[in-house]
C-alpha cells in the first residue's frame, strides 16, 4: 500500500497553498508533463483532423445537419476515447511517480489501462447525469444551469483519484466520490471556480498567441462572417496543429494535478478529524508533591520568612 501522506501535494490546504502547491509540482515535473503532454495533445489534435467542420459551417438545413453529424459520429467518438485515455494515463503518474521512481511514463501508461473502462463508464453516466441537471438548471435561469455545471466538473475531478488512490469499484467509486464533494461542498465549489476562471484566462491568453501568424484568416473571418471556412482551413495546416499542441502541452497537466489536491485536501481533512489527540494516563494521576503546599516566592506577602 503506498504511503499517499508522503505525496508531495497531500495536505490540508487553503487556496493558497492549493494554487502554491500546483505551481510547485508543475515547475518539478515540467519536462515529462509536458513530453506527454505534447504527445497527447498532437494525436489529439491529428484526430481532430478527421471531422470536417468546414462541410458543417456551410449547412442551412437542419436535417441536412443531422445528417451530417451522424457521419461524424465516429471520430468524434475515437477522438474523445483518446481525449480520457489521456488524462487516465497522466493522472496515474502524477499520483503515484512522486511517491516511486519507478513508475516512468511508460510503467504508467501500462497501469493506468485497468482504470480506463471503469473511467469510461462512469464518465459516461456522469454524461447523462450531467445533462440532466444542467437541463434542469436553465429552468432555474443562467445561474442555476452555470451552478449545475461546477457541480459536475467538481464531481469529475474527484472520479480518477479516489478510483486510484483507493482503488475502488464502479459503485463505491461513485459513492465515495460524492462524499467527499459534499463533506466540504462550498469550499470545493469555490476553488473550482476560481480555478476555471483562472484557466479561462490563461487559455484565451494562449489562443491569441496561436492564432498570431495566422492573424489573415482570422480578419477576414470576421470581415466575412458568413465564410468561416478560411479560418477552418487554418486549423487543419500542420504548422496550426504543431504549434497548437504545443500550447496545449503547457495547459493539460494542469487540471488533474488540481484534481489530486482537491482530494487530497479532503483526505488529509478527514485524517484530521479522526485522529484524536493522543491520551496520556500519567496526566491524571495523582504526584506525592500535589500533595504539598507549593513554597511562597521570597517577595510574596504570605511568606513567613519574608525580611521587613
Amino acid at each position: 500500500m503506498e504511503q499517499f501522506n508522503n505525496h508531495p501535494l497531500y495536505r490540508k490546504h487553503n487556496i493558497d497553498s492549493a494554487l502554491g502547491s500546483l505551481w510547485d509540482f508543475y515547475k518539478r515535473k515540467f519536462v515529462p508533463l509536458f513530453i506527454m503532454s505534447l504527445v497527447i495533445s498532437l494525436v489529439t489534435q491529428y484526430a481532430s483532423t478527421l471531422v470536417n467542420m468546414k462541410d458543417l459551417s456551410t449547412i442551412t438545413d437542419p436535417m441536412i445537419f443531422l445528417e451530417k453529424m451522424k457521419g461524424l459520429l465516429v471520430p468524434i467518438i475515437i477522438v474523445s476515447l483518446i481525449s480520457l485515455l489521456s488524462t487516465t494515463i497522466l493522472q496515474y503518474y502524477i499520483i503515484f511517480n512522486p511517491l516511486n521512481s519507478e513508475n516512468t511514463i511508460l510503467r504508467s501508461v501500462v497501469r493506468s489501462l485497468k482504470f480506463f473502462i471503469p473511467y469510461l463508464i462512469i464518465m459516461i453516466l456522469l454524461a447523462f447525469a450531467g445533462t440532466i441537471a444542467i437541463v434542469l438548471g436553465v429552468f432555474v435561469l443562467i445561474v442555476g444551469a452555470f451552478f449545475a455545471m461546477l457541480y459536475v466538473v467538481t464531481i469529475y475531478l474527484f472520479i480518477l483519484p479516489v478510483m486510484m488512490i483507493e482503488d475502488t469499484n464502479i459503485g463505491a467509486t461513485i459513492s465515495r466520490t460524492i462524499s467527499l464533494v459534499h463533506k466540504h461542498f462550498w469550499y470545493n465549489i469555490g476553488w473550482v471556480s476560481i480555478f476555471i476562471i483562472i484557466m479561462l484566462v490563461i487559455s484565451v491568453v494562449l489562443s491569441g498567441l496561436i492564432l498570431l501568424p495566422f492573424t489573415g484568416s482570422f480578419i477576414k473571418t470576421i470581415v466575412h462572417p458568413e465564410d468561416p471556412s478560411s479560418l477552418i482551413d487554418v486549423t487543419n495546416k500542420p504548422a496550426f496543429i504543431i504549434l497548437s499542441a504545443l500550447v496545449s502541452a503547457l495547459t493539460i497537466p494542469v487540471m488533474p494535478i488540481f484534481a489530486c489536491i482537491l482530494y487530497f485536501n479532503g483526505r488529509a481533512g478527514e485524517e484530521q478529524v479522526q485522529t484524536p489527540l493522543a491520551y496520556n494516563p500519567e496526566d491524571n494521576k495523582v504526584r506525592v508533591e500535589d500533595l504539598y503546599a507549593k513554597p511562597y516566592s521570597e517577595d510574596h506577602p504570605e511568606n513567613p520568612d519574608k525580611k521587613d
